[in-house]
């Protein structure tokens, strides 16, 4: 429909209720003389009369009143809709979708979020763990959250956590009868537990970093998973040596359930961002999400 043609039944549906020029004029903030040649374009056009007007009174004609009973209602939903929308533009609300890893999501994410669902009832979010990595765009996510380092430098990056640093760990019972390792290339007379990551079906390579020397190490074991939970069941159970966010066994080191072995191979590791690909202007929820992730450390 040509635009014209919606001012037009606009100004009818303003002068209809009103049943007064002056005050649909006033409405609409344009003059009586050009509402009035307004009306009698629509009306032309129509090849219908669909007011009466006389000096004191302004009524509708038979095809005035329906076509108000058609259109009225129509035209009432699109303004509820607009000032609905107008209406999110300052409240906070709608999906916000975010790719991570399960470590991420565990220990940042929902700690942060959790509170803001709590105050902003109208935001929605979903937060999937997956190890690998997302084309947020294609995927049609909204942000995704890794280890700096993976984040593609066409993304705007926001820190949202402290340096990571990982741990090699094996219960007491794993170690009777073996020797401890002393360098990360002693971990392939080890039974490791390995993690499946979903590109290709590959483990990951063990990552150690010490006096500017860098190595990865393709560990063997008897077990695999894709969880870091299940991945610490399986060592404080003694089926092997794991490597793992420090944070997620530092307790259980510190009770003497775990071992941890090589620590000076394991160095600080870049932080966890969130990433997203543009800086155009966010949603409020989205700018929520954000500001409450930001890092403070």
């Amino acid at each position: 429909m040509r635009r014209d043609n919606v001012n037009d039944l606009t100004a009818f549906i303003a002068v209809a209720r009103e049943q007064s020029f002056t005050k649909a004029a006033a409405q609409l903030g344009v003059s009586q003389s050009a509402l009035s040649y307004t009306i009698r374009t629509l009306e032309a056009r129509l090849g219908l009369r669909l007011l009466t007007r006389t000096t004191r009174s302004v009524s509708l004609t038979e095809a005035g009143e329906r076509l108000l009973r058609t259109i009225g209602p129509h035209f009432d939903e699109i303004e509820s809709e607009i000032a609905a929308l107008s209406e999110m533009r300052d409240k906070p609300a709608g999906t916000i979708r975010i790719t991570t890893v399960e470590h991420a999501a565990e220990t940042i994410l929902w700690p942060t979020l959790a509170p803001l669902l709590a105050e902003y009832p109208d935001i929605n979010v979903e937060i999937i763990s997956d190890y690998g990595l997302k084309d947020i765009v294609a995927d049609r996510y909204d942000a995704g959250v890794r280890l700096g380092e993976q984040v593609d430098k066409d993304m705007i990056s926001l820190r949202i956590s402290a340096d990571l640093r990982m741990a090699v760990v094996g219960a007491p019972s794993y170690f009777e009868g073996r020797a401890k390792p002393d360098v990360p290339q002693d971990l392939l007379e080890h039974s490791c537990i390995k993690l499946r990551l979903p590109t290709h079906g590959a483990f990951y390579a063990w990552e150690f970093q010490k006096d500017g020397q860098e190595l990865k190490v393709r560990i063997q074991g008897r077990t695999a998973f894709n969880n870091v939970g299940m991945m610490r069941q399986a060592a404080l159970g003694g089926f092997g040596l794991a490597y793992l966010p420090e944070d997620q066994v530092d307790t259980a080191i510190g009770e003497g359930k775990l071992i941890r072995v090589l620590s000076d191979w394991c160095p600080p590791r870049p932080a966890y961002h969130l990433y997203y690909p543009s800086r155009r202007q966010h949603s409020p929820a989205f700018a929520l999400v954000i500001e409450a992730l930001r890092y403070r450390g």
